[in-house]
C-alpha cells in the first residue's frame, strides 16, 4: 500500500469529521458524562449503597414528632441536621404532605421497660430522593434509641451479639469506586466504540453516495481507501482518551500508567474499528451494518468480560498501578488478534476492489 495515498484519504476524512453527526454527538455525550460525573456518582452510589448519599447532604431537615415523650427525643437532640417539632399526628401528617417537614415519627405510649416491643412508626414521602436521605439519618437516630432500649431490657437477654471491630473508614470509597471503577474505563473505551461506529458511516456513505467507482478510477486503490478511513478513525482513539486522562489529572485525579492505558485503548480501538469495517464492507448499508455491528459488539463484550483480566478490569488496574507485567502479555494477544483481523479486512477490501469496475 502507498503510505501517501493512505495519508491523503485519512486527512480528507479527518477534515470532514465536523460534519459527521456520529462523532459530534459522541463527543458531546462524553463531555456530558465528564461534566455531570459528580451528579452521576451520587445517583449510581445510591443504587448500591443508600447510606452513602447522607454524606452529600448538608441541609437541616425538620421532623415531626407525634405520640408520647420518650428517650428518642434526646437522640434527636444530638443531631445538628435534624430539627424536631412536637405536634399531633394528624397535624404532622398534613405538614408532611405540604412538605413543611421532611418526615414524621410516631412513638406509642409503650414504656421502655414494657414486656411488648416498642413500635416506632416513620412516615415519609413515597418515591422521593429527600426521603432516602431522611431515612438514613433517622435510621441512625433509631439505632441509638434501640441501644438504650437494649440497656433497659438487658436483664431479659438470653444471648448477646458478637462485637465486631471494623477499621475506621476514610470516607472516600464511593468516589474512588466511581472514578476508577466506572468513569475512567468509560471515558477511555467510549472513543474506541465511537470510532468503530464511525468507520461504518465512512464506508457505507461511499456506497450510498455512489462515489465508490469514482474513487477506484483514481490512483488510490479500494484497500488504500478503506485503510485511510481506518487510520482516520484510529487517530481519534488515543487523542480523545488522552485528552480525558489529561483533564482528569488536571482535576486532581492521579492516574498511573497513562501511556500503557492509551496503548491498550488504541489496540482495542483498532480491533473494534476493523470489525466495524468488515461489517460495513459486507452489508454496505448503514442501518443494517450498524445493527449487526452493535449485536456483534455485545457478543464480543460478553465474551471478553468473562475473562479475569478483561479490558475494564485492566484499565482500573493500570490506573491505580496494580496491573503488573501481565498487561504486556494481554496487549500482545490483542495486537495479534488485531493483526489477524487487519489481514482479513485487507484481503476482503482487495477482493471488492478487483470486482468493482472503475468509473468512465
Amino acid at each position: 500500500m502507498n503510505a501517501r495515498h493512505l495519508a491523503i484519504v485519512a486527512k480528507k476524512e479527518l477534515s470532514g469529521l465536523s460534519s459527521e453527526k456520529t462523532i459530534v454527538f459522541a463527543i458531546l455525550l462524553q463531555v456530558f458524562i465528564a461534566m455531570f460525573s459528580s451528579f452521576l456518582m451520587v445517583g449510581l452510589t445510591a443504587m448500591y449503597d443508600p447510606e452513602a448519599i447522607e454524606g452529600y447532604s448538608t441541609v437541616t431537615y425538620g421532623v415531626g414528632y407525634a405520640g408520647e415523650a420518650s428517650p428518642l427525643i434526646d437522640e434527636f437532640a444530638k443531631r445538628d441536621d435534624l430539627v424536631l417539632h412536637r405536634m399531633d399526628l394528624d397535624v404532622a401528617l398534613a405538614a408532611l404532605r405540604e412538605r413543611k417537614v421532611a418526615a414524621v415519627v410516631y412513638v406509642p405510649d409503650t414504656p421502655p421497660d414494657a414486656e411488648e416491643p416498642v413500635t416506632v412508626t416513620l412516615y415519609l414521602i413515597q418515591n422521593d430522593l429527600q426521603s432516602s436521605v431522611i431515612n438514613v439519618k433517622v435510621k441512625e437516630v433509631l439505632q441509638g434509641y434501640e441501644k438504650e432500649l437494649r440497656e433497659v431490657r438487658a436483664d431479659r437477654m438470653t444471648s448477646f451479639p458478637v462485637g465486631l471491630n471494623f477499621p475506621e473508614s476514610g470516607g472516600g470509597e464511593n468516589f474512588f469506586e466511581f472514578v476508577y471503577g466506572l468513569l475512567i474505563p468509560l471515558l477511555v473505551f467510549l472513543p474506541a466504540i465511537v470510532s468503530a461506529a464511525l468507520i461504518i458511516d465512512l464506508i457505507t456513505e461511499e456506497y450510498q453516495h455512489q462515489t465508490l467507482e469514482t474513487l477506484i478510477s483514481t490512483p488510490v486503490t479500494f484497500a488504500e481507501m478503506v485503510w485511510g478511513k481506518i487510520a482516520a478513525c484510529e487517530v481519534l482513539v488515543p487523542v480523545q482518551a488522552g485528552v480525558w486522562l489529561l483533564l482528569l489529572g488536571v482535576n486532581g485525579i492521579a492516574i498511573d500508567n497513562a501511556a500503557a492505558i492509551l496503548l491498550h485503548a488504541s489496540a482495542g480501538g483498532l480491533f473494534l474499528i476493523l470489525l466495524g469495517a468488515l461489517v460495513a464492507l459486507y452489508y454496505r448499508e448503514r442501518t443494517s451494518a450498524q445493527f449487526i455491528f452493535s449485536t456483534a459488539l455485545v457478543v464480543v463484550f460478553l465474551l471478553v468480560m468473562a475473562v479475569p483480566y478483561n479490558p475494564l478490569n485492566l484499565m482500573v488496574r493500570l490506573a491505580v498501578g496494580t496491573a503488573g507485567p501481565i498487561h504486556w502479555l494481554i496487549l500482545a494477544l490483542v495486537a495479534g488478534a488485531t493483526a489477524l483481523l487487519g489481514w482479513a479486512a485487507t484481503a476482503y477490501a482487495r477482493r471488492i476492489g478487483e470486482a468493482t469496475p472503475p468509473a468512465r
